[in-house]
């Protein structure tokens, strides 16, 4: 055979065994990447497990305000079963209204006692504010009381003191006021009562803007309790007419009746506060019944009689409140935090790893 024949065979077969290796390392990077993704969906599949067991382990609690003689108080059940779990909290003569402060401290309002009690351990009086019903906490940390009088007033105090603020009466249309919430924009929206309106106040500096519900707009009877929905709409009590009505959050205008007395919620009567829970049903206090009712919170259909009256001792409940009482103070965060956190370096920690490797291949 000729050399020149030789040679290019030999040049081909030198071609075709480095194609092969090429193939090979090719091959052999797929399958790692493939078992880095393999790995990695399996990481995330074991986050979400663990944000989600954490997340049932630590799952709020409902707290109720009970107006029930010498055994008014605050009542607490189970958030997802309604079952009593016990009274908390020393004794409470007419709690209208209750907030976590921003370190988890308890802190509820004592009509008859004029005053705004905080359950941190021992329990103390955090403030003195005539009529104290409604309570919320600004975006600044202070807390906003209403006073149930007529003519009613506002009253901010600082959040860590109890000191005096200011105050704000909105020009004297306050009428025996009561529910109280802050909004999605951080403004302070008040329920009206007898005013039969909902009344908009800065969440900075407590100063009266508007009102936000026109007096007896889509047949509000005495609006007793004030919340806004997931779908940023405004909902509230109609106290004299037992019903939920549902508002543009934005605008005031009326948009439907959204919950009434029906099925297995056809004892609603007085309704009182409402909230929507962890899963975004509507929750609403039925005080001339006795019971906590809950509402689809997309449909406005009655769900459940989720708290019967007489459960645990409950009667004429007054305000509700999910969430988990705190020590104050605690910066450790919760279990599913540090999961999150530990799946998120984990992932850093891979993806250092096979950019790293890579840079090996290509040398």
């Amino acid at each position: 055979m000729p050399v020149v024949v030789q040679g290019y065979q030999a040049v081909e077969r030198h071609h075709t065994i480095r194609k092969k290796g090429d193939l090979m390392r090719k091959a052999a990077k797929f399958a790692s990447r493939a078992r880095l993704s393999h790995f990695l969906v399996v990481l995330c599949a074991l986050c979400v497990a663990a944000f989600g067991l954490s997340s049932a382990c630590s799952a709020d609690d409902l707290f109720v305000g009970s107006f029930n003689g010498s055994s008014s108080g605050v009542y607490e059940y189970n958030a997802s079963t309604g079952a009593f779990i016990g009274t908390f909290g020393p004794s409470d003569s007419f709690p209208l209204g209750a907030a976590f402060g921003p370190t988890g401290t308890f802190y509820v309002s004592d009509s008859d006692l004029d005053s705004v009690l905080k359950f941190n351990g021992a329990t103390s009086t955090f403030a003195s504010v005539g009529d104290a019903s409604g309570i919320v906490f600004g975006p600044s940390g202070n807390l906003f009381v209403v006073s149930s009088s007529d003519p009613g007033l506002l009253t901010v105090l600082n959040g860590t003191t109890g000191a005096l603020v200011t105050t704000s009466d909105a020009g004297g249309i306050l009428m025996d006021p009561e529910g109280i919430t802050r909004g999605p924009d951080g403004n302070i929206y008040v329920a009206g009562g007898d005013g039969n309106n909902v009344l908009k106040f800065n969440g900075t500096t407590g100063a009266f803007i508007s009102t936000l519900v026109a007096s007896g707009s889509g047949g509000l009877t005495s609006a007793r309790g004030v919340a806004f929905g997931p779908d940023g709409n405004l909902y509230v009590t109609s106290f004299g007419t037992a019903q939920v009505l549902r508002f543009n959050g934005t605008t005031g205008a009326f948009i439907d009746v959204f919950a009434g007395a029906t099925g297995a919620c056809s004892g609603l009567s007085l309704p009182r506060d409402l909230t929507f829970g962890p899963g975004g049903n509507l929750f609403v206090s039925s005080f001339g019944s006795g019971d906590v009712f809950e509402y689809n919170g997309s449909t406005g259909s009655c769900v459940s009689d989720f708290i019967p009256s007489g459960t645990g001792g409950l009667q004429g409940p007054t305000f509700l409140l999910f969430g988990t009482p705190g020590t104050g103070g605690s910066s450790v965060p919760e279990p599913s935090s540090l999961a999150l956190l530990a799946c998120a370096l984990a992932g850093l920690a891979l993806l250092k790893r096979r950019n790293s490797k890579l840079a090996q291949t290509a040398i």
